[in-house]
């Protein structure tokens, strides 16, 4: 293990974070991890990993935090709550969020961060799931200032294979909102055509590789459609409730732009039809069933 490298802090070992810390570990890097759940870090600290006993102890022990977590409230209370981040940060420390959180609410949780203990803040959310995290083959699309983003990229690297800087802080969260928009409509098409497939009578297992390299392929389509035409949901790679989260979040920041998004408006509701049906804490290939529902009717 290499003194140059430094000491980071994970904050989130859930289903992302939990393979992002291994590989963390496997780099070489001094690594203390914290998680509402201490049972989830036990693979970690067996593998080397230090446990904290809050937010702040882990601030207080690293270099860099890294924080990977549900949604924009949970980072605030993590970061700004009682024995959060803030109250173990001190200047030169560096913030590097990989959650998927409101554009608006990561500017203002930035400044209010550097304000009261001066870390500088990334916001670093990524695209590639769960498979990603383990291949360390995510997109990491990054918001801050360059220097921030130059002393991370090492981290970065590896956990992904692309580490895009987007702009200032938040502009990361405005291109990971592109994309949950993106692949939340993909997602929700690619039901409709393997229960319309079907419905039909085309063996709808087909239609990944009848598709595969024309303009309609893409990585969705390839992992979803055989997924969804075997009915295959386990294990669960992600959440129905994360992607509408998403969902709202990217609603809700192109209302304050001004910017018209009626698909994306459409795909947060039947997402939150499907999530009501007793689905959101399941994969989104589920979404298929939705319609195989009507289908029945």
């Amino acid at each position: 293990m290499s003194n140059a490298l430094p000491s980071l802090g994970f904050a989130g070992v859930g289903l992302m974070g939990l393979p992002m810390c291994k590989r963390l570990l496997a780099a070489g890097y001094r690594l203390w991890v914290w998680n509402r759940s201490p049972e989830k870090c036990q693979a970690l600290v067996a593998a080397g990993a230090r446990l904290a006993a809050s937010p702040a102890e882990l601030a207080r022990q690293v270099d860099m935090v890294l924080l990977c977590l549900a949604d924009t409230a949970v980072v605030r209370e993590v970061v700004f709550g009682d024995q959060g981040v803030a109250a173990g940060g001190r200047q030169g420390q560096l913030l590097v969020d990989f959650s998927s959180l409101e554009p608006g609410a990561t500017r203002e949780m930035a400044a209010q961060l550097g304000a009261l203990c001066g870390m500088a803040w990334l916001d670093a959310p990524v695209s590639g799931g769960t498979a990603g995290a383990q291949a360390g083959t995510l997109a990491i699309m990054v918001g801050g200032e360059e220097a921030d983003l130059a002393r991370a990229r090492p981290v970065l690297e590896v956990l992904g294979q692309r580490v895009t800087h987007m702009g200032g802080v938040g502009a990361g969260q405005v291109t990971k909102a592109c994309n949950q928009m993106i692949v939340a409509c993909n997602a929700l098409v690619i039901a409709e055509v393997i229960a319309l497939a079907e419905r039909s009578g085309v063996d709808a297992g087909l239609i990944a590789q009848a598709l595969a390299g024309g303009f309609a392929d893409s990585k969705p389509l390839q992992i979803l459609a055989p997924q969804m035409a075997e009915s295959r949901f386990a294990p669960i790679k992600w959440h129905v409730r994360t992607l509408l989260k998403d969902l709202d979040g990217a609603v809700k920041f192109s209302r304050e732009q001004g910017a018209a998004t009626p698909l994306t408006g459409l795909a947060a509701q039947l997402m939150r039809l499907h999530g009501s049906q007793g689905y959101l804490d399941q994969d989104p290939s589920t979404l298929v069933e939705q319609y195989r529902i009507k289908r029945q009717d």
